[in-house]
């Protein structure tokens, strides 16, 4: 029956399409031309995405050439998915080199009331307020597992930045070879209808259809686009610079093997919080840990160096940061003093932190030029999210690009297949609008962590502590007032916003497979990390690999288009 109804529509149908005009199928034109400026985290992988598309990318970066540098850079569940969505190969070739964190406990620790034993203790037991033997290290642990599981993606974990930066430039090489131009920035650019001249740190001119600006906080791009002035201008006390402002902290940070230490296979990371700063101890991978002392002191407070700068630390000042570090937390578990003493001097860095307000009514697009990454949100380090919202920004620039090409026409009648100006202008604005609310939410709860830690918690009230050797705070009452209010509302509402997006919707039993392939790796590490002991840590270095350089250090001491790297998540 279902065959005789349509040879009767055909029958019925062929004589009303006679004398019809069939189209000739859609016709590609010419390959955008697109120019990206930095071969930062973002930048290559924008690159990959654009040129996975057809399009023709060019990548112009400051230094000279490609150094191994850059610590640890953290991807969430988010971030993830979306590198999967962009690549399979991609995401496969990451994963092998991936250290887990969020499968173990990560969370917030008691800087006082740890005991020294980095014990690994329940979380929120009630018998605490009525017997004085119940442990309170913890204050509260991050649902990272869990709210991964509720979306079926992968675990929140870290890569080394120069793993992670090799594996980008192979991927896109195999795609051209000559994508990148090193040693020659783009300084500047003008537009018109035809498309963008973009003019170079050599003098020379490129013309393009598209300028990305994947230039880090120090963006020359955005210099131009808001009238900024010359690149990182500061006022005269340094609390501004180049439209960023100094977030009020700065950050030391150090990097040792301490395979050895009780919770290295329990914990990935851990935040202590006390009065007016927090430090912050992460399992990096390959034995290492990396610690972060936050600190609020005034810009320019110079104790060890900006090895951004090109003012990497020597033994002395390193040491000198220790002892200034060590005094600061006086008083705290001694859980961070052993962490802190285990530290090569030479390991140890600082950095001021500057992030930029996001004005979701300022466009991050102009003509056919837009930003992404840090060049236009540079973020506090808390939800160690900048990276990952970098990888948001290509995915969804790659998806509004791919979407404005033109096809159709006929070249032998002379029409012009490419992608006109308006068609571009609009693309970088759908881009920007669809990206623009859920950055400035990142943003700002990346902000709010920082300045609730120091400025309204403080060391949590106990209702067994001698008062009359503490003189308690409203931020100690309030911290422990707050504590079943993180744990099972603001912080699974938190993570569960973060990872709500996801590109490649949920994959099954893919994650738990992941970890269960990552575990004796892991377990591997840990063991050559205990037999070449504390004599192979380098400055950054991973243990049985190559020596790398720290983790704030560039291979060029001009380069100073990136954000600070402290990327594990807080």
């Amino acid at each position: 029956n279902d065959m005789r109804m349509g040879l009767w529509i055909v029958v019925v149908m062929a004589p009303l399409g006679r004398g019809l005009v069939v189209p000739p199928p859609p016709k590609k034109g010419p390959p955008l031309k697109v120019a990206i400026a930095g071969g930062g985290v973002g930048g290559l992988t924008t690159a990959l995405t654009l040129l996975k598309s057809g399009m023709d990318v060019t990548v112009y970066e400051r230094t000279q050439k490609f150094a191994r540098f850059g610590g640890p850079i953290q991807f969430a569940s988010n971030a993830l998915s979306t590198l999967k969505a962009i690549d399979e190969r991609l995401f496969a070739r990451v994963m092998k080199e991936f250290t887990f964190t969020g499968t173990r406990r990560c969370g917030i620790k008691d800087g006082i009331r740890s005991d020294g034993t980095f014990r690994t203790t329940p979380v929120l037991d009630l018998r605490y307020v009525f017997d004085k033997a119940v442990p309170a290290d913890w204050f509260v642990s991050f649902p990272l597992k869990e709210c991964a599981d509720f979306f079926e993606l992968p675990y929140t974990g870290v890569v080394d930045r120069p793993v992670l930066q090799d594996i980008l430039l192979d991927e896109c090489r195999s795609r051209k070879e000559d994508f990148i131009k090193n040693g020659n920035a783009v300084v500047s650019y003008e537009q018109d209808d035809q498309g963008v001249r973009v003019q170079l740190e050599d003098g020379t001119v490129e013309e393009a259809d598209v300028l990305i600006g994947a230039d880090g906080i120090w963006s020359s791009v955005r210099a131009k686009m808001y009238d900024e002035g010359p690149v990182k201008s500061a006022t005269d006390d340094g609390w501004k610079k180049q439209g960023c402002r100094y977030s009020g902290y700065t950050v030391f940070a150090g990097e040792a093997v301490m395979a050895d230490l009780p919770d290295y296979d329990d914990v990935g990371y851990n935040v202590y919080i006390g009065s007016r700063r927090y430090f912050v101890k992460s399992d990096v991978g390959d034995g290492r840990i990396q610690w972060y002392a936050f600190c609020a002191l005034p810009p320019g407070t110079d104790k060890v160096g900006d090895s951004w700068a090109g003012d990497a630390a020597d033994a002395k000042r390193g040491r000198d940061v220790i002892d200034y570090v060590c005094s600061l937390h006086e008083g705290w578990s001694p859980e961070i003093s052993e962490v802190l003493r285990r530290t090569p001097p030479e390991a140890v860095e600082q950095r001021d932190l500057y992030d930029r307000p996001l004005n979701v009514f300022q466009s991050w697009v102009d003509g056919r030029v837009a930003l992404l990454g840090d060049a236009v949100h540079p973020m506090m380090p808390n939800l160690g999210q900048g990276g990952c919202q970098a990888v948001e920004d290509a995915y969804v620039l790659g998806k509004a690009l791919v979407a404005s090409q033109v096809y159709g026409g006929d070249d032998d009648l002379g029409v012009d297949l490419g992608v006109g100006g308006d068609d571009l202008a609009k693309a970088l604005q759908t881009y920007f609008k669809d990206r623009v609310l859920r950055v400035a939410t990142v943003s700002f709860l990346s902000r709010l962590a920082s300045d609730l830690v120091v400025n309204a918690f403080d060391t949590p009230w106990g209702p067994h502590d001698d008062v009359d050797n503490k003189a308690w705070s409203w931020q100690s009452y309030l911290t422990f007032a707050w504590k079943p209010v993180l744990q099972y509302l603001i912080f699974p509402a938190q993570f569960l916003f973060l990872y709500s997006f996801n590109p490649t919707g949920p994959m099954g039993n893919l994650p738990k497979k992941l970890e269960a392939q990552w575990r004796p790796r892991h377990n591997d590490a840990k063991r050559r990390a205990l037999q070449g002991g504390q004599e192979a840590t380098n400055l950054g270095g991973v243990v049985g690999k190559k020596k790398t350089p720290s983790f704030f250090q560039q291979d060029d001491k001009d380069n100073a288009n990136t954000t600070v790297a402290v990327a594990t998540a807080r």
